[in-house]
């Protein structure tokens, strides 16, 4: 990889490092582009609510400062780039964007973990309802839609809960949506070191017959993460299986 715009801080409680040895191990495996992309602190309405995967409201100018900091330091380097993980929430997307337009991010990645707007919905993976699975497909397109989306991180994140003909239904809707949109299809690599149920080949399968946009994205929670050759490997060897179109070169 010579560009990754998936990784992640310690902001959102589940990654570990500092800022810095993100892109110290960026510079020492030759990246020439790191995206920082840690998980978009959201504004949801007043309540007991706040999610525990994501940095807090109060921390998006430290983020946006560290980062920034780090792109004039290193410049001579590498490109450092301040990105947000987001998921697209219908209701809150609007004022959610103007939040985060406060910091000007060079770009946005759609991780859609969840449907519905989180607050009493299902996480993505434990989706089983058929309607409810084709109404998370409904609503991902619906947010690729927007423009506020560089790509789409772990597409595959549901969708093995139901019989072949629904998955081949949804994920083919799903990738014939965004192929309309000239939007990027991520195969994860976090899912691949920690031998999770994505990336899925038989989405993957049908990414390639429709014709999709692939990168590779190093989904990083660790430095050591950000240059994962041996996920990469797997990753490139499901791409030359399958007739991917693999993404050579950065995208911003």
């Amino acid at each position: 990889m010579i560009f990754n715009y998936h990784t992640h801080t310690k902001r959102c409680h589940h990654a570990l490092g500092e800022d810095r040895e993100y892109v110290e191990k960026a510079i020492e495996g030759e990246l020439k582009v790191l995206g920082i992309s840690d998980h978009a602190p959201y504004l949801f309405p007043k309540s007991d609510y706040y999610s525990a995967f994501r940095m807090y409201t109060d921390e998006l100018f430290e983020y946006a400062d560290s980062v920034r900091s780090l792109q004039k330091e290193f410049a001579k380097d590498i490109r450092i780039l301040l990105g947000f993980e987001l998921e697209y929430y219908p209701k809150f997307h609007a004022d959610e964007m103007a939040f985060l337009k406060q910091v000007n991010p060079d770009y946005c990645i759609m991780g859609q973990h969840f449907g519905g707007n989180e607050i009493g919905s299902p996480y993505a993976p434990t989706i089983k309802s058929e309607e409810m699975f084709s109404a998370y497909i409904s609503q991902i397109l619906e947010g690729l839609k927007t423009g506020d989306f560089l790509y789409l991180a772990h597409p595959d994140l549901a969708g093995y809960h139901y019989a072949d003909e629904v998955v081949e239904r949804e994920y083919r809707r799903l990738c014939e949506g965004a192929k309309a949109l000239h939007i990027p299809l991520e195969i994860n690599l976090l899912g691949l070191r920690g031998n999770r149920h994505y990336p899925d080949r038989k989405f993957f399968q049908i990414a390639a017959e429709v014709g999709n946009e692939i990168i590779l994205g190093a989904d990083a929670h660790e430095p050591k993460d950000v240059c994962d050759v041996l996920s990469e490997k797997k990753a490139l060897q499901m791409v030359n299986d399958l007739g991917l179109h693999l993404i050579e070169k950065p995208l911003i």
